[in-house]
């Protein structure tokens, strides 16, 4: 046994030396006193204590309430992820402690330096100064003694940790600033006109922002986490805006006050109560509740309802006066954060990041045009988004909103739950109800034009792909799917609202929590697995591992919230595989996305590294590599015509001049009736709809473009073969593929 309890601390002190920066003179602390029996007959509102073995010495500062009176022993028992390592039996007369020997009844405040025998101080293992994170208890079960009814009165335990921890400042800045330069990095190689490539990045760099989210929310649930979990999940609680500014949390302070809320103030009391972290579930902290409800019961009523109110808004007190936090509350406690401040936090980053995004976006457009007029870059370098710059703005915002979605939904959610001031909760349902509405609009676009180029060309990549407006204003939601797959950005969407829904409103029951993520992780496992939606074989891959190691990880949270009683050791180790599984595959991640984004740079035709999806989009989609080398005379001929090259189709498919009206609707498709009746009048002899491209607009490899027709004579339709009639005519036979077809799953 003692052997297999080594075994991870070995482990940890290991990656410790890589990861934690923290260097000083070695210490054990604890800053709470949490109670392990129900009618425990002593408590501890304060608790701080740290024990450095260089001076064989522990400062002691405790505010402990005390109902009993008489002579007591103390049962020591030490543990470490699990497993005790020492049990030792102390006679507080013995150690000299006043108040304690014999115990008297009422409140007990006393602070003092205790020495610690220096083999006492042997017996505690070297490697617990250096593992970060360490999970380790010290669980005190005090007896009375000396009376005719000798009985245990009480039972209280502290965490221990050591000050090393993987929760780093710098694992932030490297994960935020790697998952941020990768998406510049996708929307700057898609404006060199290397379309295919960055299609690539930017699903590449989409997945791994995604996956920091979902660790994000592991930490988020409310299930009881090991000490290392809790930390390494801190570490990308950046992606749900969860960041602390100190002068940002003053005006969110007051901005609440002023709506009619009552802040929370934990951290200004720190110094006369303790927080402590929920440990055992959920049940421990409702009876120090009810406890508190009947204690209350006898004070004056405006100090009950402030009391309540505290309560509801903050935290759930202990019958000590102690607060306790989990889930949602212990990821802003542990980030510095009052819990009433939390949502405000999370909502301004947001907007922050937005605004940062519009003042950017506008910022390049002027220096390449500056840049263009002093002749600094070539005239044609970002063409194509300097000319449809504002609708490319449009479809950065469109994705700014599917990246916040998570932290929006959960926090806007959980604010419906919290009601720290009305005027918040107003906000809550805009931003709510306003992003789930742009993108569930967003998504019935992109499916009602996939089946309008579905009718027309039997391919719904051609109009998706065709068109510049749509491309860049709605890409960002099927770009990374294979064009058969338009749809799945549906399923995406509904699978992060159901996540945010378990983790906004069963914050009180880590039990359910953990099953439904269970059961959300495995449908979206079974679904990229079975599926395969996305662009490629390599996508589709990465993807699917981030699928696997979340699957893994709802499991793991489902071991944690203690449904199958495991022993508390094999807790500890879950605890320690689900991070060095996660930190394993997370530096991965990394090293693919900055390996494939750093090589796009440095090639010269960075496309040729990828092969051209088997949905053909490549041959709808005008880029400035093919403007530049086979449709010269077509880029002439649109210049001819008066058209911006490059860019402006004659698609209508923007939404600039749509409404989510009902009327509007209805005289746009009373208008686009018209359009074809008089289209089908004028041109007899054609059969099927008229496709809204202008085939003579560069969309094809010269070298490989198909013979349209839509654009001949009703005589020379008549005079082809079957074998070689159009895919609209109706006489093309099985065995032979449309173009419009090959390659995309319909052959």
């Amino acid at each position: 046994m003692r052997s297999l309890f080594k075994a991870p601390l070995v482990l940890l002190a290991t990656m410790a030396t890589m990861v934690s920066s923290v260097v000083g003179e070695n210490m054990l602390m604890s800053n709470s006193l949490n109670n392990c029996q129900d009618d425990s007959s002593f408590t501890a509102s304060l608790f701080n204590v740290v024990y450095t073995p260089n001076n064989n010495s522990a400062t002691v500062e405790v505010v402990a309430t005390s109902s009993v009176q008489g002579f007591v022993l103390f049962d020591l028992a030490i543990s470490a992820y699990g497993y005790t390592f020492l049990k030792k039996i102390l006679d507080p007369c013995d150690m000299k402690l006043g108040g304690l020997c014999p115990m008297v009844a009422g409140k007990i405040p006393f602070a003092f330096n205790l020495p610690v025998p220096a083999d006492a101080a042997k017996q505690i293992p070297g490697i617990a100064y250096s593992i970060p994170d360490l999970d380790a208890t010290v669980r005190v079960q005090i007896n009375l003694t000396k009376t005719d009814n000798p009985r245990s009165i009480a039972c209280v335990e502290a965490d221990i940790s050591n000050g090393k921890t993987v929760d780093l400042l710098g694992v932030k800045w490297a994960t935020a600033i790697i998952a941020g330069l990768a998406l510049v990095s996708s929307a700057v190689v898609n404006g060199l006109g290397h379309s295919n490539t960055a299609a690539h990045v930017a699903a590449n760099s989409l997945s791994l922002f995604a996956y920091f989210q979902a660790q994000a929310i592991l930490g988020l649930s409310s299930v009881h986490l090991p000490p290392i979990v809790q930390s390494w999940t801190q570490d990308f609680q950046w992606s749900m805006g969860i960041i602390r500014v100190n002068f940002m949390q003053d005006i969110f302070t007051w901005y609440q006050r002023a709506t009619g809320g009552t802040p929370s103030t934990i951290f200004d009391t720190l110094t006369t109560v303790s927080v402590q972290v929920e440990k055992r579930g959920l049940q421990l902290a409702e009876h120090g509740l009810s406890l508190f409800k009947r204690s209350a019961a006898m004070m004056p009523k405006p100090v009950i309802t402030a009391a309540t109110n505290l309560m509801k808004r903050a935290n759930i007190m202990t019958s000590s006066g102690a607060y306790i936090v989990y889930g949602i509350q212990r990821v802003a406690f542990r980030s510095k954060i009052e819990t009433t401040n939390l949502f405000m936090t999370g909502l301004t980053f947001f907007c922050i990041f937005v605004v940062f995004t519009i003042i950017a976006v506008a910022s390049f457009k002027g220096l390449c045009e500056l840049a263009v007029k002093q002749k600094w870059m070539e005239s044609d370098t970002f063409l194509e988004f300097r000319n449809g710059w504002f609708t490319v703005l449009k479809g950065i915002l469109f994705r700014v909103a599917l990246l916040g979605f998570p932290q929006m939904a959960i926090l806007c959610l959980w604010e419906f739950t919290q009601v720290d001031s009305p005027a918040e909760v107003v906000l809550a349902v805009f931003f709510f109800f306003g992003l789930a509405a742009t993108l569930g609009w967003g998504a019935s676009k992109v499916i009602r034009v996939a089946r309008r180029s579905v009718s027309m060309h039997r391919n719904p990549a051609y109009i998706l792909f065709s068109d510049p407006q749509t491309l860049n204003k709605w890409g960002f939601l099927y770009i990374q799917f294979r064009a058969s797959a338009f749809y799945f950005i549906v399923p995406v969407l509904g699978y992060t609202l159901v996540k945010a829904m378990f983790v906004a409103f069963a914050q009180k029951n880590s039990v359910a929590q953990a099953i439904g993520f269970v059961i959300i992780e495995a449908a979206a496992l079974i679904a990229a697995s079975v599926m395969r939606p996305w662009m490629d074989k390599s996508t589709n891959t990465f993807n699917i591992a981030i699928c696997v190691v979340n699957f893994l990880n709802a499991i793991f949270l489902l071991v944690f919230s203690n449904v199958f009683g495991a022993p508390q050791l094999v807790i500890g180790v879950v605890g320690v595989v689900l991070f060095v599984l996660n930190a394993a595959f997370s530096l991965i991640l990394l090293l693919m996305v900055i390996i494939s984004t750093t090589v796009t740079f440095f090639r010269k035709n960075p496309d040729a590294r990828y092969q051209y999806m088997a949905d053909d989009r490549a041959s709808f989609m005008k880029s400035q590599t093919g403007l530049n080398t086979t449709t010269e005379l077509d880029a002439l001929a649109a210049t001819a015509r008066g058209e911006k090259t490059g860019y402006k189709s004659h698609l209508d498919l923007d939404d600039d001049n749509e409404s989510l009206t009902s009327e509007d609707l209805r005289r746009r498709a009373a208008g686009q009736n018209a359009s074809a009746a008089a289209s089908q009048h004028s041109f007899q002899g054609q059969h099927g709809p008229r496709s809204p491209v202008n085939p003579s607009m560069p969309l094809f490899p010269a070298s490989q473009r198909p013979e349209s027709p839509y654009n001949r004579t009703g005589s020379a339709m008549g005079q082809r073969s079957v074998n070689n009639a159009s895919p609209a005519s109706g006489h093309r036979p099985q065995n032979n593929a449309s173009p419009w077809q090959r390659g995309a799953g319909y052959d």
